[in-house]
């Protein structure tokens, strides 16, 4: 799963099946500098439709005045044998 953020940013990214059951977390909570390449090792899943879903929350600077924004997606994967 490869992603790009515009800035520096706190990433969260959870793999659910479609009964909206969570099978994995793959980050929780990482800093994460513009973009990044997660490697997923789904072994112990069986085929089918998976959702993936990455929270990414920028970071705030109060000194600044800079507030969080937060950016969720949610995309469909096909895992295959």
């Amino acid at each position: 799963i490869e992603f790009d953020l515009p800035e520096a940013s706190i990433v969260t990214l959870k793999v659910y099946n479609l009964l909206g059951q969570e099978v994995a977390t793959l980050m929780n909570k990482e800093e994460v500098e513009f973009s990044e390449t997660v490697q997923y090792e789904a072994g112990s899943l069986p085929s089918g439709v998976y959702l993936y879903r990455i929270v990414a929350e920028t970071i705030a600077d109060a000194d600044a005045g800079i507030a969080a924004e937060t950016f969720t997606q949610m995309k469909k994967m096909v895992l295959g044998r």
